[in-house]
């Protein structure tokens, strides 16, 4: 049962931008701990950033500053807007319950490629 879904990837040129989406499929990710993970080719999932039940946000240290995630409770809707993206930003990106992507939902394929 898929309970969450990214959407919003593709392909885009080194610098270029893209804003992800994940949906909540009947299950919520309001009012808890949500986190972006993402999946570079031939390696395991890495947290990419969270924000926790008050809306409070940390990012990983190679993000910081091009990444911006936040929720939108009325839509059940989290985002992921990445800005300055470079070519190793290239993986699958998934929104998840927990920080190592255990428990995540259907991925999104970013490309960085010129």
């Amino acid at each position: 049962e898929v309970r969450l879904v990214a959407s919003g990837g593709g392909l885009v040129e080194p610098g270029g931008s893209l804003r992800l989406s994940c949906a909540g499929a009947g299950y919520t990710i309001t009012n808890t701990w949500m986190y972006w993970v993402r999946q570079e080719p031939g390696k395991g999932f890495d947290w990419v950033a969270c924000i926790s039940p008050t809306d409070t946000r940390d990012y990983r240290q190679s993000v910081d500053g091009r990444f911006t995630i936040s929720r939108d409770n009325s839509v059940n809707t989290m985002y992921l807007q990445v800005n300055s993206l470079k070519p190793e930003g290239t993986a699958v990106y998934a929104c998840s319950y927990d920080a190592y992507g255990g428990d995540r939902g259907r991925g999104t394929r970013v490309s960085v490629s010129s």
